[in-house]
């Protein structure tokens, strides 16, 4: 499926830049494939191979780290990305181009820059004028769960406004802003679309593109959750059968692929290995029965320590070929400064999950209390992580996961027994 976030219920890379010369026979493919699943792509990067670290499944952008799929951009270093600007013909914008592109950025590559440790540059480059579409916004039918043509109809039209002004082959990652006052947008549709084939034009082949509906000014951190998926993240949030409910219930407020809207939006540590922020050496794999003890750093803290993030930030024990048990330590410090409750937070991650099927899942620390009602995406698992003194006991005691102490520069002590 495309990749989206929940419904909003809450508030010049290389020189030598070319024209596109986009033929009818690519318009053609593209009406064919511009689909709701992702492929498979090649695997590489085999030589990662902690006891801990789960092996990448078929499951849509499964959370196995043994390796990368090249079907995705790793986000390290400098990441280009291009944002361009789509107007129709039945409305006049009210918002200059410069003005949306501020909305998301420098913001949005400054989520990145605290999250990776400064390891991930994410460099916008935006065409600052409107491409007109040339159908009405409405023709379009713009909606969250977008019929399959008229999505096709909207990004082979896009494409060839587009046409003139970049070539694809010099950025990564591709954004397609629309007007958000047009008649037809619907802020609901955001999301990644990826093609069932890569689609090929002048040469380059295009996998996925971010299609942008949102209202101005945008929801907070929406920009960074639909580019996460880019990076082969998940979405973290439970769809209810009927599309109405409780969205939040796998992961509350942590983590902006559960909720862009969350309190402590900072990626997850296993995320943060995954995208390679974190280093082998900065997780405790632990063994078997037995007791553990493991010294870990604030996972949001700036580095100042051994390693690119400042020391280990992750306990992790296996509980299955394709699960494991991770503790992490989250305080009130880089992207989690609204967080509502700090402490050791643990949770379960399924490497043969699907994206929106569950597979990073918050073990609640005080499962028959909630907070931060007001502020909380879900206020049960606001306060999840245990504190100083507190334990919690997974799977009937197979494993047990314990907050010893926290030291005056935050370190915490954490225990883990294995039965």
């Amino acid at each position: 499926m495309p990749a989206g976030g929940p419904p909003r219920h809450r508030s010049t890379r290389r020189a030598g830049r070319g024209r596109l010369r986009r033929s009818a026979a690519v318009l053609t493919v593209l009406a064919a494939v511009a689909g709701t699943s992702s492929f498979a792509g090649p695997a590489t990067d085999a030589d990662r191979t902690p006891p801990c670290a789960l092996q990448r499944t078929d499951a849509h952008h499964s959370l196995g780290l043994d390796t990368w799929n090249d079907a995705y951009v790793r986000p390290e270093r400098t990441v280009d990305a291009m944002m361009v600007f789509l107007s129709f013909p039945d409305s006049e914008p009210l918002i200059t181009p410069g003005r949306l592109a501020a909305d998301h950025f420098p913001a949005t590559g400054a989520f990145f820059e605290r999250a990776s440790y400064g390891r991930f540059d994410l460099r916008l480059h935006a065409a600052f004028h409107w491409a007109e579409m040339p159908s009405p916004s409405e023709r379009y039918g713009i909606a969250r769960d977008w019929d399959a043509e008229d999505r096709a109809a909207y990004l082979r039209d896009a494409i060839d406004v587009v046409d003139p002004q970049l070539d694809f082959g010099d950025y990564d990652v591709v954004y397609f802003v629309a007007d958000p006052d047009a008649p037809g947008v619907e802020s609901d549709a955001t999301k990644v679309v990826n093609f069932r084939e890569p689609v090929s034009v002048d040469g380059t082949e295009l996998r996925r593109i971010v299609t942008v509906f949102e209202r101005f000014p945008a929801d907070r951190n929406v920009l960074a959750h639909e580019t996460g998926h880019v990076f082969d993240l998940p979405d973290l949030y439970n769809r209810p059968q009927d599309g109405k409910g409780d969205w939040d219930t796998y992961v509350g407020d942590w983590d902006l692929m559960g909720s862009q809207f969350g309190l402590a939006p900072d990626p997850f540590g296993w995320h943060k290995w995954k995208l390679g922020w974190l280093d082998d050496e900065q997780v405790d794999c632990v063994g078997g029965p037995g007791t553990s003890i493991h010294a870990l750093q604030p996972l949001g803290r700036a580095p100042g320590g051994a390693g690119p993030g400042g020391g280990t930030r992750l306990a992790v024990a296996r509980t299955g070929p394709s699960e494991v048990v991770v503790a992490e330590v989250r305080e009130p410090v880089g992207n989690d400064e609204r967080l509502c409750r700090p402490g050791v937070l643990v949770y379960r991650v399924r490497s043969d999950t699907a994206s929106a099927g569950g597979p990073v899942e918050v073990l609640d620390g005080h499962p028959r209390t909630a907070a931060c009602r007001s502020t909380s995406v879900h206020a049960p698992l606001a306060d999840a992580p245990l504190g100083v003194g507190e334990s919690l006991s997974v799977d009937d005691g197979a494993v047990r996961v314990t907050a010893l102490d926290r030291s005056p520069t935050g370190e915490w002590t954490v225990r883990i027994t294995r039965t």
